[in-house]
Parts: C-alpha cells; sequence; structure tokens
C-alpha cells in the first residue's frame, strides 16, 4: 500500500496546530510564573499617594497578579484620601497586602485602617500600629462636633474590622483611645496576619492562604513569585511634589512676583508667564490640600502692606505689619494638624523677612529711582540753580553746572542775580529768578543811604 496522503486543508490545519502544541510543551514553566507587584507608600496619606495605590490596585487586578503588597510608612494623613484608598482595596478582585516595613515604620491614624483593610496585614520587627483618634484642623472641634467625627471614625474602623475578621473592639480603641500597639502585641491579638523580617520571607509566609476578594475565593501563590516594583508615574510623582505643603507655599509667592512685575515692568513677559504657571500650580496644590483661605488672604494683605510702605511714609510700621500678616497667614495656611503637613516655622520666618526685606529695599530702591529727579542729560537742568552772567531782558547767559548757557527770562534779571532753571528749550534755558529773602525790620536796603 501507498503512503496515504492528506488533504490540502487537513494539510493547513496541521500546520496551525504543530506551533501552539510546541509553545505548550516547550513553555510550561512561564505558563506557571507568578508575578507579585510592590508599591511603597512613605509619608502622609495625600491625594498623591492615594492616585498611586488606586492606580496599583486597578493595574493589579488588570494584569491579575498573584498580589500587591504595599510597603507602609506613614504618620497618618488626609481622612478623605484615606478612604478613596480603602474603597479600592475592598473592590480589588486580586489579594491586597499591607506591609508596615522596614524596621521602625508605623501605620498610625490614616495608616492603622488601611492595614486593617488589607487581605493580608503584615508588619515587620519593631513598627507599630494605631493611634486613629480623629484630629481637628484649624484648631479644637466642639463637644458635639468632636463626638460626632470619632463615632463615625469608630464605626468606619469596626466595619473594616469586622470584614476582615480581625477583632473589632482593639481596632475601635485606636479611634477612641488613640491606643497604639507594637507588631507582637498586634500579631498575638489577631489584627494583624504576620510578622516578617523582610519581603522574600513575607512572600513565602502567605503563600497558600486562601483571603476573598471582591472576585471570591482567592488562594495565595507567591512563594517563586517574580516580584515586579511598580513606581510612580510622571503626573503622580508631579502631584506628589507641588503638592508638599513647602512647595506649594513657595509656588504662591513665585507666581504673585510673577504677576507683580508683569503689572510694573509690562512687556517683560518672562515673569509673567513663570508668575501664572506658579500660581495655576499653586492653586492646584491647594485644591488638594486642606487650605485655609484665611491663610492666603493673609499673605495678600502682606504684599499689599510692603508694596504700600514703598510709597508711604510709614517710619517702618507698614513693613513691621506686613510681617506680621505674612507670618501668621503662612502659619495658618495649611489647615492639617499633622505635623508633617505643616510648613516649618523657620522657612515661615526666613521666607517673610526675605519678602520684606525684597520690597523694602530692593523694589524700593527701583521706584525710588524711577521717581526721583533726572540728573543726566539736558532733563537733569530743570531746577538746577545758576548765576546770571550777561543780564536777562529777555535773553542772556547763566553759568550753572560749569558751563555758560543761553538762556531766557520772562523779567529781567541782573547780572550776579540767582536764577532757577524751569525748561529746556534746545540750547536755551528758561529760567525765572531765585526769590530773594525777605529783607528784616529795620535793616538798610541796598543801594540807599539812611
Amino acid at each position: 500500500m501507498g503512503t496515504p496522503v492528506l488533504p490540502a486543508s487537513a494539510r493547513g490545519l496541521q500546520l496551525l496546530l504543530v506551533p501552539v502544541l510546541l509553545s505548550l510543551v516547550l513553555t510550561p514553566a512561564l505558563a506557571d510564573t507568578r508575578q507579585v507587584n510592590v508599591i511603597r507608600v512613605d509619608g502622609v496619606i495625600a491625594p498623591s499617594a492615594a492616585d498611586y495605590v488606586v492606580s496599583a490596585i486597578k493595574q493589579a487586578d488588570k494584569e491579575k497578579v498573584a498580589a500587591l503588597v504595599i510597603e507602609l510608612d506613614t504618620p497618618g494623613g488626609l481622612d478623605t484620601s484615606m478612604r478613596a484608598i480603602i474603597k479600592e482595596m475592598l473592590a480589588a478582585e486580586r489579594p491586597v497586602v499591607v506591609y508596615v516595613y522596614p524596621s521602625g515604620a508605623r501605620a498610625a491614624s490614616a495608616g492603622a485602617f488601611i492595614t486593617l483593610a488589607a487581605h493580608i496585614a503584615a508588619m515587620a520587627p519593631g513598627t507599630n500600629i494605631g493611634a486613629a483618634t480623629p484630629v481637628a484642623m484649624g484648631g479644637q472641634m466642639d463637644k458635639t462636633m468632636e463626638r460626632k467625627v470619632t463615632n463615625d471614625a469608630a464605626a468606619y474602623i469596626r466595619t473594616i474590622a469586622e470584614k476582615r475578621g480581625r477583632p473589632v473592639d482593639l481596632a475601635e480603641q485606636f479611634v477612641r483611645k488613640a491606643t497604639s500597639i507594637t507588631e507582637s502585641e498586634a500579631l498575638k491579638a489577631k489584627l494583624i496576619d504576620v510578622v516578617s523580617p523582610n519581603l522574600q520571607d513575607l512572600l513565602r509566609t502567605i503563600d497558600g492562604r486562601v483571603v476573598t476578594t471582591a472576585a471570591g475565593k482567592v488562594k495565595l501563590d507567591t512563594k517563586n513569585a517574580v516580584v515586579v516594583r511598580e513606581e510612580m508615574n510622571l503626573r503622580e510623582k508631579i502631584l506628589k511634589v507641588i503638592t508638599d505643603p513647602t512647595i506649594a507655599y513657595f509656588l504662591l509667592l513665585l507666581g504673585l512676583a510673577g504677576l507683580y512685575f508683569e503689572f510694573t515692568t509690562p512687556g517683560a513677559v518672562l515673569p509673567g508667564v513663570l508668575g501664572g504657571i506658579s500660581l495655576i500650580l499653586a492653586l492646584y496644590a491647594f485644591q488638594q490640600l486642606p487650605i485655609n483661605y484665611a491663610g492666603v488672604l493673609l499673605i495678600l494683605l502682606a504684599i499689599v502692606l510692603f508694596i504700600a510702605e514703598i510709597k508711604v511714609v510709614s517710619h517702618g510700621v507698614l513693613t513691621l505689619g506686613g510681617l506680621a500678616a505674612m507670618i501668621l497667614g503662612s502659619v495658618m495656611l495649611i489647615d492639617s494638624p499633622l505635623p508633617d503637613m505643616r510648613i516649618p516655622l523657620t522657612t515661615i520666618l526666613l521666607t517673610a523677612l526675605g519678602v520684606a526685606a525684597f520690597f523694602v529695599f530692593i523694589v524700593g530702591a527701583g521706584v525710588r529711582a524711577l521717581w526721583s529727579k533726572t540728573k543726566t542729560g539736558q532733563e537733569g537742568f530743570v531746577g538746577e540753580v545758576g548765576v546770571v552772567r550777561s543780564r536777562l531782558a529777555p535773553r542772556g547767559q547763566i553759568f550753572v553746572r560749569g558751563e555758560l548757557w543761553n538762556a531766557e527770562s520772562d523779567v529781567p534779571v541782573e547780572a550776579g542775580e540767582s536764577v532757577r532753571v524751569t525748561k529746556v528749550d534746545g540750547l536755551t534755558l528758561r529760567v525765572v529768578p531765585v526769590q530773594r529773602a525777605t529783607p528784616l525790620v529795620g535793616s538798610v536796603a541796598p543801594g540807599r543811604s539812611e
């Protein structure tokens, strides 16, 4: 019998299937490879941090990674940013692991809420968690408001703890009593799931655990996973920089300075462009930060007082008022109880003194020079006093600034008398006689005898 020949269509199907079968046989390791995404949140929980975490959770869901690990070290942050992060964590389809790391790190205030909301809560040795009592922004709350805010925060942390199967009473004490505990105490109380000295140990420890996500139960496969660190994108990096309270403060001052120069020296263009950009960035940052607009108004008042000092002789009163307004406004500008979100007092004092010196001395010198009488060229002769060399009736010559000039007067002026220049008309000076002093009573008039 001869060798059977396949039809053309069958041979085409065979050619398509062979590469697929070979790829499945030759690359089993690649098919089994798992990936763990890792991000680092260090510092205040602000809008930039919230955007970073939310974006990372969405990316983890999209890539179907084994888990997302959030390395956390924070003193707390804004309630709105914290809730945005927790909302996304509760809706995540892939496991989210919050790891308070490294040793010496903390998950305080908003950080405690975020840690408890994770599918797996882990801490490194030498870390702590807690102190989640709400603090008023911009001053003390009255008793009623304090009770309402505290009850709201306590209910929120109870909900999170209950959903993740953590001790509700201990979590509530973080809010009501501002308690803080170590990693060993948290593990003993089953508030967290793991204590691990490093990331690799953490991934080995949690491997095989089953957690419940928004997509259902998921078994963690992290032991031999590839670790991929996700950095902030350009937008998040820019947002993090400009929402730093000190940077936002400087952007506001640069914006005001740029616009001032543009209005006082029209046509310069560059100061106005830079000032406009700085001011827009400052306003965007203020939209993200807890800003007290009374502080902004005080800073604007300070600028007005510094400018007024240049034009009004106040013997320093306006400058002192401007300094006081600048310092008070800068202290009040960021309406947050967190020290990490306040502008350092040293920075405020140095900036206030610098701005005052700039306006009073540098800008003041420029304005005074602009208003001062011209001392060069023909216009510089106006106001000068000279001596008549040849009688002005009405034309003659005068000696002024070491030179002889043709001069003209509306009234006759004798030689030897003093005249003042009122106008320069080409090469001729228009002059008027200098007022003579009124003779004293009983004095002898010149040229006459008793």
